[in-house]
């Protein structure tokens, strides 16, 4: 059985496939550095090559929660508009 999303064995490089696999998702994206950079800065923290206060850290996440909720919702109303126009110019 053969996927339409799935380069079959005559596939060339030069017809690249029409849509992504996946859906670019900016808000998992920003959420996972800010825990990576909060998680770096502790072990810098834990291993003597910084001083980073202990209460930091849940303002720090709190706020790139935030910032990815942000992002999550621009993204999704982009992809809302754009489904939208798209859907309009159909016939």
């Amino acid at each position: 059985m053969q996927r339409s999303d799935i380069p079959s064995a005559g596939y060339r490089p030069e017809q690249r496939p029409t849509r992504f696999r996946h859906e670019f998702r900016p808000g998992k994206l920003i959420s996972g550095l800010v825990v990576l950079g909060t998680a770096a800065a502790y072990t810098g923290d834990a291993t003597g090559a910084w001083q980073v206060p202990a209460y930091l850290a849940l303002p720090v996440i709190c706020l790139g929660l935030l910032l990815a909720g942000a992002a999550s919702w621009v993204a999704y109303s982009v992809r809302r508009r754009r489904a939208a126009r798209a859907a309009s110019t159909e016939k």
